[in-house]
């Protein structure tokens, strides 16, 4: 357990392009929760709406619309999971270099795998943006046309 300074410099600076990936996906869970607010919003409006409307196409228009919110929302809700799980593999991955630093731990295999796991997480939560916003493109050309 006698660590070096120059030792413990190499850890940090190993530790830091992670930390870099720790804070590109912080902000992309600032922008789904931001969308996810805002489809909250634009549901919470559009319920509203309908219990005054008596028109049968408009009411149906809008149900559509309901549907297609609430799927948005969870599509976007398993971004969110999806992202917040890499974040958290991306946390243990930095764990996991300084506890191999400090304790001579040769744990590289773990390391690999908990940035592997990290990258499949992060790439399924990028997918699911962006069928959301594909989702969310094709009502709006639907409305569009209406």
């Amino acid at each position: 357990m006698d660590v070096t300074a120059t030792a413990l410099a190499v850890t940090i600076q190993t530790a830091v392009a992670p930390v870099f990936l720790l804070a590109g996906i912080a902000g992309f869970l600032n922008v789904l929760s931001s969308r996810l607010g805002r489809i909250v919003d634009r549901a919470r409006v559009l319920e509203a709406r309908v219990a005054e409307l008596e028109e049968s196409v408009r009411l149906e228009l809008a149900n559509v619309e309901l549907r297609t919110l609430w799927r948005r929302i969870k599509i976007i809700n398993w971004a969110i999971g999806l992202c917040t799980a890499s974040a958290l593999m991306v946390c243990v991955l930095v764990v996991s270099l300084f506890v191999g630093g400090v304790w001579a731990f040769n744990g590289d295999e773990v390391i690999v795998a908990f940035f592997v796991i990290a990258m499949v997480l992060l790439i399924c939560a990028l997918l699911l943006f962006l069928k959301e916003v594909q989702l969310a493109t094709r009502v709006l050309q639907r409305g569009m046309e209406v």
